[in-house]
């Protein structure tokens, strides 16, 4: 793998914090009722599909903003719009292109979360400064 300039640092913190607060701000809408509320202004009941969709969102989203448990939360969050995708789009509209089951978010989602995954969460991170903090421990 190559050194990332400065430039690429900053552009690919930038990405995550960003699809990270996108991603927190759909689970707050389903958990908390917050940025218009899921529904009609309400919330999802917690125990299903939407509120466990919710619980997924807030957490994934908010660690990843941090960069914490980057691998693994990215993967989880993947995996979620990956289902969301299929389960909630393509089935329901009956089609699996997304310009005609709207679900581009989605989709969109699943694969920078895939990537974070793979790559990681970059220099500026909570997971980058923990793995210095034990470097300098050993």
């Amino acid at each position: 793998m190559t050194t990332m300039t400065p430039q690429q640092s900053y552009a690919l913190t930038l990405l995550r914090i960003m699809a990270a607060a996108a991603f927190f701000s759909h689970g707050a809408q389903k958990l908390f009722g917050w940025f218009g509320g899921f529904g009609e202004g309400g919330t999802a009941e917690l125990m299903s599909r939407f509120g466990a969709a919710g619980v997924i969102e807030v957490v994934v989203g908010v660690a990843l903003a941090l960069g914490l448990f980057t691998r693994i939360l990215a993967f989880l969050g993947s995996g979620e719009m990956a289902v969301a995708y299929f389960w909630m789009h393509a089935a329901g509209s009956g089609s699996i292109w997304w310009w005609v089951n709207r679900g581009e978010t989605v989709m969109l989602f699943s694969f920078v979360w895939l990537f974070f995954a793979a790559y990681g969460a970059g220099p500026y991170s909570l997971d980058a400064w923990l793995a210095k903090r034990r470097q300098r421990s050993e």
